[in-house]
């Protein structure tokens, strides 16, 4: 007697194709982060950003520490 059974197979593909697509709009939430921070940082005057204890070098690795923690 001979039995096969797909499930599993077809299982790990479609969890794959999840996990893919998780991963892909996870990263679009983490670049809107970073871009809407961005954006707001950019728009302050040097001396707000020393209020803030910023300069503005600091504000790339700011952006990427707040999106991609």
């Amino acid at each position: 007697m001979a039995y096969a059974s797909t499930s599993r197979a077809s299982s790990g593909i479609l969890e794959t194709i999840r996990s893919a697509i998780a991963s892909l709009f996870s990263g679009f939430a983490q670049r809107s982060v970073y871009n809407r921070t961005y954006n707001e940082l950019s728009r302050l005057t040097d001396r707000e950003l020393e209020d803030i204890g910023l300069h503005r070098c600091d504000i790339k690795a700011t952006c990427t520490a707040v999106a991609y923690r």
